[in-house]
C-alpha cells in the first residue's frame, strides 16, 4: 500500500508539472497581455512606459524563461501578485476558495443524502411507480441546464416569493452582529445556489446508484445470502450495496475534486464570490498568476481524489490488492 501511494504521488507531481507547462504556454498564446490592456485603457501611456512595464513583468522574455521564473517563485511559496485585482494571489484566493468549498460541499452532501436512498429504492423495485418517478426526476435533473435552473429559482424565490436573496455571498455592511447572526445571513445566501447544484447532482448520483445496485442484486451471492436466512437489510446493505460501491466511489470522488474548482455558471448567475468566476475573469484578463494557481489547485484536487478513490476501492472490495 505504501509503495502504491508513493508511486501515485510521484505520478501526480509529474502530471501537474507537465500540464502546468502546457497551460502556461497556451495562456501565452492568447492575444494581448496585461500591459496591452493598460495601454488600451490609458492612451497617455508612452512607448517608453510600455517597454518599462513589459520589462518589469518579464513579458519581454522568452516563454521558457517566464515559466521558469514563475515556477521558481511558486515553489518558494510566493504565489505572485494579481495584476487585475492589485493584491497578492494568496489574499485573493483564500476567501474565494473557502466560499466555493462551502457551496460545493453542502451541495454534494445534500446530493448524496438524497440520491443514494432514491437510487437504492428504485433498484429494489424495478419498473414500479417509484422507479418510474425516480427515473423521471433523475433524467429531469440531468437534462436541465444549470444557468436556466438558477434563473428559475431566482424568479420563484427572489422575485415572485421574495423570501430569499437573488444573489451575493452575504449582506453588505452587516457589521458586527455576532457569530450566529452572521452564519444565518450566510446560510440565507447559500440556499438557492446549493439547490441549483444539488438538483443536477441528485439526478446523476441516483442514476448511477440505481444502475450499480441493480447489477449487484442480480449476482449469485445475493441469492446465496438470502438462502442462508439473512435479513433483508443485511442482504441489501452488507452484500448488495457494498458491491455497488465501486462505481459510486468513482463518481463521488470525481465530484469531490470539484470542491475547489468552483461552479462557474452557478457562481456567475448568483453573483457568488467563489473561485469559479475568479478563474474565468483571470483567464479573460490574462492574469497569469491567479489562473495558474487556480489550475494547480484544480488539477491537484482531481489527481488526489483519484488516488483516494483507488484506496477506497480496497476497502469496498477486499479482493482488490495493491502491488
Amino acid at each position: 500500500m505504501i509503495n502504491f501511494i508513493a508511486r501515485r504521488i510521484i505520478q501526480t507531481l509529474i502530471v501537474i508539472s507537465v500540464l502546468s507547462v502546457v497551460v502556461y504556454y497556451l495562456m501565452s498564446l492568447m492575444p494581448g497581455d496585461p500591459v496591452d490592456m493598460m495601454v488600451a485603457s490609458n492612451p497617455k501611456i508612452t512607448a517608453e512606459d510600455v517597454i518599462r512595464l513589459k520589462s518589469l513583468y518579464g513579458l519581454d522574455q522568452p516563454i521558457y524563461k517566464r515559466y521558469s521564473r514563475w515556477m521558481e517563485t511558486t515553489l518558494k511559496g510566493d504565489l505572485g501578485y494579481s495584476r487585475t485585482y492589485r493584491v497578492p494571489v494568496e489574499e485573493l484566493m483564500a476567501p474565494r476558495l473557502w466560499n466555493t468549498f462551502i457551496l460545493s460541499f453542502l451541495a454534494l452532501f445534500l446530493s448524496i443524502l438524497v440520491a443514494i436512498p432514491l437510487g437504492v429504492l428504485s433498484a429494489l423495485k424495478p419498473n414500479s411507480r417509484i422507479d418510474t418517478f425516480v427515473s423521471f426526476l433523475s433524467f429531469g435533473g440531468i437534462s436541465i441546464p444549470s444557468f436556466w435552473l438558477a434563473i428559475v429559482l431566482i424568479i420563484l424565490f427572489a422575485v415572485k416569493l421574495p423570501i430569499l436573496p437573488a444573489g451575493g455571498t452575504q449582506t453588505i455592511g452587516l457589521g458586527e452582529v455576532g457569530l450566529w447572526a452572521e452564519l444565518l445571513d450566510r446560510a440565507k445566501y447559500l440556499v438557492l445556489p446549493v439547490l441549483s447544484l444539488s438538483i443536477q447532482q441528485i439526478g446523476r448520483f441516483s442514476r448511477f446508484t440505481r444502475s450499480a445496485m441493480s447489477e449487484a442484486m442480480r449476482h449469485d451471492f445475493i441469492r446465496t445470502a438470502r438462502a442462508k436466512g439473512l435479513s433483508s437489510q443485511s442482504v441489501i446493505w452488507q452484500h448488495g450495496f457494498r458491491n455497488a460501491l465501486i462505481p459510486l466511489i468513482t463518481i463521488i470522488t470525481v465530484s469531490v475534486s470539484s470542491l475547489f474548482s468552483g461552479a462557474l455558471l452557478t457562481e456567475t448567475v448568483f453573483a457568488y464570490q467563489g473561485v469559479g468566476k475568479l478563474v474565468y475573469d483571470s483567464i479573460i484578463g490574462n492574469d497569469y498568476n491567479v489562473a495558474m494557481i487556480s489550475f494547480l489547485i484544480s488539477v491537484g484536487s482531481v489527481l488526489i481524489m483519484n488516488l483516494v478513490a483507488d484506496i477506497a476501492y480496497g476497502f469496498a472490495d477486499p479482493r482488490i490488492a495493491y502491488k
